[in-house]
């Protein structure tokens, strides 16, 4: 992209026309997106997607650029500032995922038996009514996934016992956490 098009391209956004703004993504999706999965930290990258990130800045960026907040002498120092404003939600966004993976547990760790006196009928009857809850919120096609990660899987196991990849495993697993802590009778 040149200079001269650049400027066309955000006179052209400036005065409302939203096709603009298109072209200006498409050109630097690309860039923005190979930032995204070079920097992405290797503890974050099952949990979200680059183009979410690239989207995600794009849009905030948007509006600036709509109302003429920045002005860039060149492509470059255009790029530069994409770049540094898609890393820096690039970091937010990991390390909100860092963190929420560092509270996480094994499933298995729930359901195993505590040292000590036998549960109350009270708590198996609370388990069970868990497990029901989770049962009908369970899509019929994921139910596997389920029922193997209560017998104490590991997601690449039922990975390979499903034939699903790991990623989706883990993302049926987040949907159905989700779906379980906003699921009222």
């Amino acid at each position: 992209m040149t200079d001269v098009s650049m400027e066309d391209l955000i006179d052209r956004l400036r005065t409302g026309e939203d096709a603009a703004a298109g072209e200006l993504y498409c050109a630097f999706e690309p860039f923005m997106r190979g930032l995204v999965r070079r920097r992405l930290p290797r503890g974050a990258r099952h949990r979200f997607d680059s183009a979410d990130v690239v989207q995600s800045a794009w849009a905030s960026l948007l509006d600036g650029l709509r109302d003429n907040r920045w002005q860039f002498q060149d492509v470059s120092r255009l790029r530069a500032f994409l770049a540094r404003v898609v890393l820096c939600r690039l970091y937010d966004r990991a390390r909100t995922a860092l963190r929420q993976a560092g509270r996480e547990g094994p499933l298995v760790e729930l359901c195993r038996e505590r040292p000590g006196p036998e549960p109350r009928p009270s708590e198996h009857a609370r388990a069970e009514a868990a497990w029901d809850r989770l049962l009908a919120i369970c899509p019929p096609e994921h139910r596997s996934v389920l029922y193997l990660r209560r017998d104490g899987h590991s997601c690449d196991e039922i990975a390979r016992e499903t034939g699903m990849h790991p990623g989706s495993v883990r993302r049926v697993l987040r949907g159905l956490a989700r779906r379980a802590a906003f699921h009222v009778d």
